[in-house]
């Protein structure tokens, strides 16, 4: 892997801009070097590789989902391949591209963390979605500290397939995490581009509500990269 990926990929998103409304969230074009972008695609596996995701996480209703662990692809992941995802893995969790992210949130986590210590986790997915998926507007999991989704496809031509950014028509309404809610009780604030080599990140909050339009376009394969921090507050024990 090139060396100038990490500091490059740091510099683009420690310098985007923070949009503050309906709760934080960045979007990052041209996240990546273009020569490592155009490897990420050589790497992309055949879909055959792919198991659903209800096999790989204890998530049940996204029979169109499909995903590959970059630290434990299956038997149909070519070697290069494997090794090629493995080390993006290894340079997404070394530390720097967590704490640029925990800095840029750094407003938020610390009202929802207070004076708590914090246990984190990282974890990385390749993520296929194909025709006829769809999200509700949801909050993610409690655990959920930051969410990253790399858009990883060959040109334009999905751009209105990125997530979405939803806003409760009744303004009161929050959820701590879960499930997943209708979309007629949502406005739709925004969608992120579904753009090559682009990036879209946000902090949990009780209103972080988005989702995914439903996928009617024919034979679509949706690609992401996500990565994840999840944390836990930690009490002192009591003296």
């Amino acid at each position: 892997m090139p060396s100038p990926v990490e500091p490059q990929l740091i510099y683009n998103v420690a310098n985007a801009p923070l949009r503050p409304h309906p709760y934080p969230h960045i979007y990052v074009p041209d996240v990546f070097p273009a020569d490592f972008y155009a490897t990420l695609l050589e790497n992309i596996p055949d879909p055959s590789a792919m198991i659903p995701i209800e096999q790989a996480r204890p998530v049940k209703g996204y029979k169109e989902r499909f995903v590959l662990d970059p630290r434990d692809a299956g038997p149909g992941v070519p070697d290069s391949q494997r090794r090629f995802w493995a080390e993006t893995h290894a340079m997404l969790t070394s530390g720097p591209f967590r704490d640029v992210l925990l800095n840029k949130f750094g407003a938020t986590l610390r009202q929802r963390f207070a004076s708590a210590a914090v246990t984190l986790s990282e974890e990385t997915l390749l993520v296929e979605d194909i025709t006829n998926y769809a999200l509700g507007p949801h909050t993610d999991t409690p655990a959920k500290v930051v969410t990253v989704l790399f858009y990883l496809p060959r040109d334009d031509s999905l751009a209105h397939l990125g997530t979405s950014i939803y806003v409760p028509k009744d303004p009161a309404r929050r959820c701590p995490g879960g499930p997943h809610h209708q979309h007629a009780d949502f406005d739709r604030a925004a969608t992120m581009p579904f753009r090559p080599n682009s990036m879209f990140a946000f902090v949990k909050t009780d209103n972080s509500f988005h989702g995914v339009e439903p996928v009617t376009d024919p034979d679509v394969r949706r690609w992401l990269l996500l990565y994840d921090i999840k944390g836990r507050a930690v009490q002192p024990p009591a003296p």
